[in-house]
């Protein structure tokens, strides 16, 4: 356990001087600090939910991201180290307040009902307002996109494509099997654990397919966003297969969706000129095959994630056999899922 608390040492600035605050920092440091007695204390107050955190168990460490309006921190719960989301409802607008209230009671009672390798675990929530807290598993490898910003563009092999796409795949696939749209599927919201494997995070615009509805008044990541969200129309469980199609994309590449434009040019651009970001000439058929379909302007030309699992699946044992499979294989760009397998896994398939 000793090994735990070594980073936890370290919460200090290790004697380094920082930057003065502005007046606008400092008020917002403040209004957050009121909630967090000290670094490394527990956050004040109590709830009275089943999913509720025993707050005295929490201890709040570095924080390591921030989002419009929440922020992330490491720290321990319990003697486990955890990431802890911290949503503050701001006090000049009761409209986003009572928004943001609703946003965490949705995120926890799905990420509640959710248990699968490729989804971030829940472990408790805290609802004190004006601040709310959610505390999840720690996975120590970062965000999908950070690591993607580390390497050379077009320099992820292959084979660790199609295995991190698998992982994404997974997660996706259980999470529709539930009734559940993400709807904010991007490189940002899926973590790396030790050992390379991706989980599914970040619920706080999720909601159940008999929920959704039409996306007036959504605010999702434009970059990423299927052409009908973006048009607030009403959309199904295919807005997130065309963000898994723009991820593939990043995986195969390592950059940013529409780094040259603004993300509401992007957003333009997808929607009015049904643009999306160049494919390299060197991408093998099969993914780039697999990338269109899933980010088909027309949602029902879309995959289901079974399909997608299954296709790269049979992707994944056919690099194991031969590693220059990509090289010679072109996949019928107009016939059913079985024949577009390679011909090892049909004939398996015909065995069984």
């Amino acid at each position: 356990m000793k090994k735990n608390f070594n980073w936890f040492k370290q919460i200090s600035n290790n004697g380094k001087l920082e930057r003065r605050l502005s007046l606008g920092e400092y008020k917002r440091a403040a209004s957050w600090s009121k909630y967090i007695v000290s670094s490394g204390a527990a956050i004040k107050g109590e709830g009275e939910e089943e999913w509720s955190a025993d707050m005295s168990q929490l201890y709040i460490g570095n924080k390591f991201a921030s989002g419009r309006h929440s922020r992330i921190y490491r720290g321990i719960y319990k003697h486990r180290e955890v990431a802890i989301k911290l949503i503050s409802q701001p006090e000049e607008d009761g409209d986003l307040a009572t928004f943001l209230e609703k946003q965490f009671t949705s995120e926890v009672a799905l990420l509640l009902r959710l248990k699968h390798p490729n989804i971030i675990t829940f472990i408790a929530a805290c609802k004190k307002p004006p601040v709310f807290c959610i505390i999840t598993e720690y996975l120590p490898g970062g965000s999908l996109r950070k690591y993607l910003h580390q390497q050379e563009p077009y320099s992820v092999p292959l084979n660790l494509v199609v295995k991190l796409a698998i992982d994404i795949a997974h997660g996706m696939q259980y999470l529709h099997a539930e009734g559940i749209l993400h709807r904010d599927l991007k490189s940002e919201n899926l973590l790396l654990d030790e050992d390379m494997c991706v989980k599914v995070a970040d619920f706080g615009i999720s909601c159940l397919e008999s929920q959704c509805g039409s996306a007036k008044g959504f605010t999702g990541t434009y970059r990423w966003m299927a052409p009908e969200m973006i048009k607030e129309k009403n959309h199904t469980k295919k807005v997130d297969v065309y963000s898994f199609g723009i991820v593939l994309w990043e995986l195969l590449t390592a950059l940013t969706p529409f780094d040259d434009m603004t993300p509401e040019q992007a957003a333009f651009a997808v929607c009015q000129k049904k643009a999306r970001p160049p494919i390299p000439a060197e991408c093998p058929a099969a993914v780039r095959k697999l990338i269109k379909r899933c980010w088909a302007n027309n949602p029902h030309k879309r995959p289901h994630f079974e399909e997608i699992v299954t296709v790269l699946e049979s992707y994944a044992e056919a690099l194991e056999q031969d590693p220059d499979f990509f090289q010679s294989y072109e996949p019928p760009w107009n016939l059913t899922l079985s024949k577009c397998l390679p011909k090892c896994n049909r004939s398996a398939s015909a065995e069984a």
